[in-house]
């Protein structure tokens, strides 16, 4: 199916002199000439025009909003996810490489089903999903298509999430605002020489970050703990030093590296190594550290606590929840209002 014809005219751009126009759906910001494409292989200009992609999905699944991850929003919801193609950065290590790498990499073979945002949601709801989410590739680079599947399901009564690398701009956040309830970034590392070989830059990130939360968004925070990549003790309190400076309520989840795609030197990390990352993020003061992807060996850190008296409030085994104590968002022994978007009864 020819992808040039599963396209729409965009919304976030701005046309320059001599047909060029300049994208701001993502932190790349792309000047692009009359008949090319943006770095993200996606959005492209077509006479003076920037097409977008629309009306497809490359990949449909049904999970628990807890692997997105959310822990603090709406626990034990499922998420009805879609994804497109194309991403604006090329992580060695993607685990979503067959379709966001599909226009950089012979060896990826992703393929857009035509679809409706009408049918997306109407199959969430069949599922039972609360929370339809874009995810798999970047869903900046496709946000004119979330937002006509976010509007459905706004009226369908469900909410919305992005899981997203942040890599933003404040013309896209401003656009999707209205439409997106939950926002999960993935920050990679605390450096930027190591984002520029993921092909992004880390400043940008940072600003998205701040951004996101001082918006309203509902965000929970990813870092991917690589060996020799990002792991170092002072990275990691820099990573955690930056959320709490901007809030100690953000969760900060911590995940263990498997090796992947074109990234199979460093060694799959360890249970101690997660564990390490995870105690730095509690003695930087993030109120809410979580250990992810190797269920079952990280201890309390599957499980969320009352940052105020301790008490056990949300008990996890990998993405189910064994027990759920929240009363209308609030601690049953002390009454601390805890950060989340809960349910109301």
């Amino acid at each position: 199916m020819d992808l040039d014809e599963l396209t729409h005219e965009g919304v976030l751009y701005e046309k320059l002199a001599d047909n060029r126009v300049r994208c701001f759906a993502c932190g790349h910001c792309c000047p692009i000439g009359d008949g090319l494409p943006g770095v993200c292989k996606v959005r492209f200009n077509r006479g003076g025009k920037l097409y977008v992609p629309w009306g497809y999905a490359a990949g449909i699944q049904c999970d628990p909003v807890e692997k997105k991850p959310f822990f603090h929003a709406l626990p034990g919801a499922l998420a009805y996810s879609f994804g497109m193609l194309g991403c604006d950065l090329h992580c060695a290590y993607c685990q979503n490489w067959e379709t966001s790498q599909v226009l950089r990499d012979p060896n990826a073979d992703g393929a857009p089903h035509e679809i409706t945002a009408a049918s997306i949601v109407r199959q969430a709801s069949a599922r039972g999903a609360e929370i339809v989410v874009s995810t798999y590739n970047e869903p900046l680079i496709t946000s004119e298509w979330a937002v006509e599947v976010f509007r459905e399901a706004r009226r369908a009564g469900l909410r919305t999430g992005y899981v997203s690398n942040g890599n933003a701009t404040p013309q896209v956040l401003e656009y999707i605002r209205p439409w997106v309830d939950l926002y999960k970034v993935d920050l990679k590392s605390f450096n930027d020489p190591h984002y520029r070989q993921l092909g992004g830059r880390l400043q940008p990130i940072l600003d998205s970050i701040r951004q996101i939360h001082a918006m309203g968004f509902w965000l929970e925070v990813v870092t991917l703990v690589i060996p020799a990549f990002n792991d170092s003790d002072a990275e990691l309190t820099e990573i955690a030093g930056f959320l709490a400076g901007i809030s100690r309520d953000i969760p900060w989840h911590v995940t263990a590296f498997h090796q992947d795609y074109k990234m199979t030197a460093p060694d799959n990390t360890t249970a101690t190594g997660l564990l390490r990352a995870a105690r730095i993020g509690q003695a930087a003061g993030l109120r809410f550290v979580y250990a992810g992807n190797i269920p079952g060996r990280v201890g309390d850190f599957e499980n969320t606590r009352c940052p105020e008296c301790s008490a056990l409030l949300i008990k996890r085994a990998g993405y189910r929840i064994l027990s759920y104590s929240l009363d209308r968002g609030c601690c049953p022994k002390c009454g601390l209002a805890v950060a989340g978007r809960w349910r109301e009864s």
